[in-house]
Order: C-alpha cells, then structure tokens, then sequence
C-alpha cells in the first residue's frame, strides 16, 4: 500500500484512481444525513451562505 506524503502524491492519486473527485476550491458536492434517531434529513446545501459548517466522523463507542 502506497502513502500519500505531499500534495503532489494526492493530485497523482487523485488523477489516477478519481478524475470525478472534488478539486480544490470546488464546492462540497451535496449530501443528506438524518439525525442520530435516523429522522429528520438534512442536506448540506440547507447551510450554503450561512455560518460554517464542520462535520466530524468517528466511533463514539
């Protein structure tokens, strides 16, 4: 397995393995995610010109 150690090694990987992928300076692609009870969607766009959003993913376990 091959690590990504600059940015020249991530655009290489980026260029290679996902030509749809994101660039930067893109805008965040949509996406919907529902609450922690697995109701009320909500989707990124909803917050576009509004405060900052920051999403965070990890075992809470």
């Amino acid at each position: 397995m091959a690590f990504i150690k600059n940015r020249g090694d991530a655009r290489a990987w980026q260029t290679r393995y996902n030509a749809q992928a994101p660039r930067i300076g893109d805008p965040a692609p949509d996406f919907e995610l529902r609450d922690t009870h697995g109701e009320n969607p909500v989707r990124l766009s909803d917050f576009r010109g509004k405060k900052p959003v920051a999403l965070v993913f990890g075992s809470f376990t």
